[in-house]
């Protein structure tokens, strides 16, 4: 069953990880075609100097790869198994305002991930992230490698990690 992009996106600002943390997604895109996310600073997430813990703003770039993929290859008849590889992150300034950054699932990113799938029956592939404050700077980058495993019928296995 897929959910809506709304019902999703629900469920996601209640989940405890994301919740406590006070990330945030805003919004879901039309079939499940990008997320925008944002971290707001609170007393929950400061670190001693003010700024956001660094570890909110890299578990926040955490499921969102895994869960689009998910969602996207599901419309188009895949059941797969979908969790982030690896991930890396640079933080480049400290994040004293909320912070914001978007995922978007190209045609292109997606035919390749279908492609590969079909021939291959897994995709792995690193993508970029950028986390910026308000005011549009760039406070950290990120790289997630999401892993997609093409499961054959009969073989179950969790949608996301």
């Amino acid at each position: 069953m897929i959910v809506s992009e709304k019902t999703l996106k629900w469920a996601l600002c209640l989940y405890p990880p994301l919740f406590f943390q006070r990330i945030r997604v805003k919004k879901f895109h039309k079939g499940f075609r990008g997320v925008d996310v944002k971290i707001s600073k609170s007393i929950f997430n400061r670190n001693y100097n003010g700024s956001i813990f660094g570890g909110t703003i890299y578990s926040a770039t955490d499921p969102f790869y895994a869960v689009l993929y998910y969602y996207l290859l599901k419309q188009h008849g895949f059941k797969t198994r979908v969790w982030l590889k690896s991930a890396s992150i640079q933080y480049l300034k400290p994040g004293r305002s909320s912070l914001y950054f978007t995922i978007l699932i190209t045609d292109e990113m997606l035919n390749e991930a279908t492609g590969t799938l079909k021939s291959n029956g897994k995709f792995v592939k690193a993508y970029p992230m950028e986390i910026t404050d308000e005011h549009g700077e760039i406070c950290a980058t990120a790289m997630n490698e999401v892993y997609i495993r093409n499961l054959h019928s009969g073989e179950n296995g969790p949608v996301a990690y």
